[in-house]
């Protein structure tokens, strides 16, 4: 028997950008983040087993992402985008020939391999990177989470016929892709909200009065998810410990504003993230869900950018791209450095410090899962949890890493591989606790998503929450008599606001990493929302939408075309109101 469990999770999302631009933002993401880690997380998956190993990797994909990732014209941009590259990292390699630069030219070729490969890859696969994730859990290699349906941040929105929304959404997107029920979920930005007398931070119709919300749990409780992750300062108190602020240099600033009003809980040395706990805030005796916990010694030494393995000067650095091409030559030197002093990027001095790096993880791993059962002479759990897009995106050789970690793991006597499934089945926990609001930001709150720069993204959610809930309901009371046409426009409509409500805007509005971007996209999905719910009201009013009125939502439901199994009821009524 081992003396402990260890569980590598990975969260897989970006926000919707099909139709939504290209370069610097949009697309081009997408297509990054395909090429540079969701391929290789398959590639190393399969070449672990085909080595012998059982592997065991738990994900989420959050079904924003899983809609972009299976359509047809995500596919054929993403094969214009690696020949584009291919092609760039040709003229980069004829350049460095040229001025007699060796180095250069030995990373242009690899680039010029690297996207030739993920293109063959691509194809390999008949272009379907969805059906490659459902063959591996299918095999017992994978085990996939769902994800709130457009990673809405559920603490802060107002009505809990969103939060429904998001859940119920989430729910059968997965059952369509994945081809059964998902058993957890990654709650986004790992935010939870109990229930309580909840008021909202930004005024509703001029008033921010107080009033009765269900715990985000319930709504997972009552739609069979069994478990989530919470960060381990929710669980235990403790200072919280955020896993953005050293990646975004205007989040520490932004942190300074609240710092001194951050008053950390009282540390419960009762409580351990080795364990699986029982949560409920619902007194209506429902299903209680469990928690996973972060564990926040081995998840610095790969988030943090100045201590963590990404920071070793060795490795590829993300922010220095050579243009036109945008390929990357230069190491990240240290992290300190600005990027006129970046030095060249040698990869073959890189990939050999993924072994140290990798044995060092592994061997923290060991120590902690056998230093808990030497205490309690139980075998705990260790979750690690981490943006799946740190792994290649962010972090180019971060596939390798967590290549070798599996593969380690895998040989270590002592600590098993696990999914959390798995080990939920394995230990069955008995304890039910309560655990406060929060987030795996910085704080434990909501700062991030919440402050002066982007309340007014708010006010706007808000507003649409409140107005489609109303056109939600006139469906439902008219639903034998309402026309096609009025009921897919509400639902068009749906569709604006889960857009609007995505978390991401808040959070590349607090970063600055791509703040017009994020701005631009909310004020657009608000100004599409409310031109739909004007066509709406006039309908049910008896009115007839002009000309230009069909061909607007013609094309907003052409470029926002997801979701086709959105039901209307989700926004009319709470399924079990508080």
């Amino acid at each position: 028997m081992p003396q402990g469990y260890f569980a590598f999770v990975l969260h897989t999302h970006l926000p919707y950008v099909l139709a939504h631009g290209r370069w610097p933002h949009g697309m081009d993401w997408l297509s990054e983040a395909a090429a540079e880690t969701y391929l290789p997380l398959i590639r190393i998956l399969n070449e672990l087993v085909q080595e012998g190993y059982k592997p065991k990797l738990t994900i989420d994909i959050s079904p924003v992402l899983t809609e972009q990732l299976a359509d047809d014209s995500f596919k054929t941009e993403f094969e214009t985008y690696l020949v584009q590259k291919i092609d760039a990292a040709g003229k980069d390699a004829a350049e460095f020939y040229k001025y007699s630069q060796p180095n250069m030219l030995e990373n242009a070729r690899f680039w010029e391999n690297f996207y030739k490969d993920t293109l063959e890859q691509f194809h390999s696969i008949d272009r379907d990177i969805v059906s490659q994730l459902k063959r591996l859990q299918a095999q017992g290699y994978l085990e996939i989470m769902t994800c709130g349906a457009t990673h809405g941040y559920f603490p802060l929105l107002s009505r809990d016929e969103t939060v429904q929304a998001q859940v119920k959404l989430a729910v059968k997107n997965y059952e369509k892709h994945f081809g059964r029920k998902p058993r957890g979920i990654w709650l986004p930005e790992c935010a939870y909200r109990p229930r309580y007398k909840w008021a909202p931070p930004v005024p509703i119709d001029g008033r921010q009065e107080a009033y009765q919300r269900k715990g985000v749990d319930e709504f997972l409780s009552e739609n069979g998810i069994d478990f989530f992750i919470v960060d381990s300062a929710l669980l235990k108190g403790g200072k919280s410990i955020g896993v953005y602020l050293d990646r975004f240099e205007a989040l520490k600033r932004l942190w300074g504003q609240f710092e001194a009003q951050y008053r950390p809980r009282e540390e419960q040395k009762d409580k351990t993230p080795r364990e699986v706990y029982l949560i409920s805030s619902s007194p209506e005796g429902k299903k209680p869900t469990s928690i996973f916990t972060r564990d926040p010694e081995t998840g610095l030494l790969v988030w943090s950018g100045e201590h963590g393995y990404p920071g070793d000067g060795n490795y590829l650095d993300f922010h220095k791209k050579r243009f036109p091409g945008g390929h990357r030559y230069w190491a990240v030197t240290s992290s300190k450095s600005d990027l006129a002093d970046k030095v060249e990027y040698f990869r073959k001095t890189a990939l050999a410090r993924i072994g140290e790096n990798s044995a060092h993880f592994v061997g923290k791993i060991h120590e902690i899962v056998t230093g808990f059962y030497e205490q309690s002479r139980r075998a705990g759990i260790l979750t690690a949890p981490y943006d799946a897009e740190l792994f290649g995106h962010w972090w180019f050789e971060g596939p390798l890493f967590l290549k070798e970690v599996l593969r380690k793991i895998c040989l270590d006597p002592e600590v098993d591989l696990t999914f959390l499934g798995e080990h939920l089945d394995r230990v069955q926990p008995t304890e039910v606790i309560s655990i406060p609001e929060g987030s795996w930001g910085e704080g434990g709150n909501h700062y991030i998503w919440l402050n002066a720069e982007n309340e007014w993204t708010w006010k706007h959610i808000y507003e649409a929450e409140k107005k489609l809930c109303d056109l939600a309901r006139h469906y439902e009371a008219n639903k034998d008599s309402i026309s096609e046409e009025l009921t897919e426009l509400i639902k068009q409509s749906a569709r604006e606001l889960m857009l609007m409500a995505a978390s991401d805007w808040q959070f590349l509005i607090s970063t600055w990493s791509a703040r017009d971007y994020a701005e631009l996209r909310l004020s657009e999905h608000w100004s599409i929302f409310k031109r739909l719910a004007e066509m709406a009201d006039r309908m049910i009013a008896g009115e007839k939408p002009s000309h230009g009125d069909w061909e607007f939502y013609s094309d907003s439901k052409k470029r926002d075309a997801l979701f086709p199994e959105i039901e209307l009821e989700w926004f009319a009524r709470i399924e079990y109101p508080a």
